[in-house]
């Protein structure tokens, strides 16, 4: 999952859903550095890490997020978050009671 959020195209189409909500393939790859097949791949990237879904409607193939599994990220980040605010005091304790 955070392999499929370390790219920067698929951050960027991970964004553009959460801002504008569900959208076609098509309206995606608009305005993107990429073709629309490289957006596609993204999308079936996302869409393999369990972050995002598509459907088709008619011709086009709608994409919107997963919101439970984005919310999964965010709570590993918010622990992986303060296991790192921890670790930093206790270094700063260290710190400061070794230079008395």
């Amino acid at each position: 999952m955070f392999a499929a959020l370390g790219d920067a195209t698929r951050l960027r189409l991970v964004a553009r859903l959460c801002d504008a909500g569900p959208q076609s393939t098509m309206r995606l790859a608009r305005g993107a550095q990429v073709s629309r097949q490289a957006i596609s791949k993204h999308l079936a990237v996302l869409e393999a890490a369990g972050l995002a879904r598509g459907a088709r409607m008619g011709r086009e193939h709608i994409w919107e997020l997963e919101r439970r599994r984005l919310a999964q990220v965010q709570s590993w980040l918010n622990q992986i978050s303060r296991e790192w605010d921890t670790a930093i005091d206790r270094l700063r304790m260290f710190v400061e009671n070794a230079s008395k």
